[in-house]
């Protein structure tokens, strides 16, 4: 009897593949224009909290089963950094939104699709939630399959998440967002893309 660890270990590996999605907008680089750097700036620093956001509730589920937690305990975090997340994701779509198009070829196309992608993560996780609290706690087998299928969603909604912001970070606009700090201060969970640039 393994319980729901492993399982929730998935989901929360999954969720970070949705963040590694965002954390790919932070490539690093030197030299610039000033308008790219100024549309980067924009974006980058009201951005800051709902990255931190995004990362707090993968701890938090991370965190929430040691292998022998209450099923229930597990849905309470789960459903709970579900919220978290679909909000955070709202926010960042705000942001961008708000930070219009970027200065660059074909900018205001990727910068509406990668807000409509945005919403649509928000959304899908709200639908999250909505799943996880509709699980039977009461078997844990059941319980541990609801997640399986949980974290089937979530790299569902990575995939279709993938292609908007490779074409946002496409470039130029990519490299004046890894000199953001609200950009940069995101690699700490979630592997190498915010390391620092090869001089030259």
């Amino acid at each position: 009897m393994e319980g729901t660890n492993p399982v929730n270990k998935k989901l929360v590996a999954a969720l970070s593949g949705g963040a590694a999605v965002l954390l790919a907008l932070t490539g690093c680089s030197s030299d610039n224009t000033d308008k790219l750097d100024n549309w980067a700036k924009s974006f980058c620093d009201p951005a800051q909290a709902p990255f931190k956001q995004i990362q707090d509730a993968n701890a938090a589920m991370q965190t929430a089963d040691s292998g022998n937690t209450d099923s229930k305990k597990v849905q309470q975090t789960d459903s709970a950094a579900f919220q978290k997340i679909s909000d955070a994701y709202a926010q960042l779509a705000k942001s961008l939104d708000k930070a219009g198009a970027p200065p660059s070829e074909g900018g205001d196309q990727a910068q509406k699709n990668a807000v409509k992608e945005l919403n649509s993560l928000s959304a899908g996780y709200q639908d999250l939630k909505k799943q996880v609290d509709a699980l039977d706690t009461g078997d844990k087998l059941k319980f541990a399959d609801g997640l399986r299928k949980l974290s089937d969603g979530i790299n569902k909604l990575n995939a279709k998440s993938e292609q908007a912001f490779k074409k946002l970070e496409a470039g130029d606009v990519g490299k004046a967002m890894g000199r953001q700090k609200g950009c940069q201060n995101q690699g700490g969970s979630g592997g190498p893309s915010a390391a620092p640039s090869k001089s030259a």
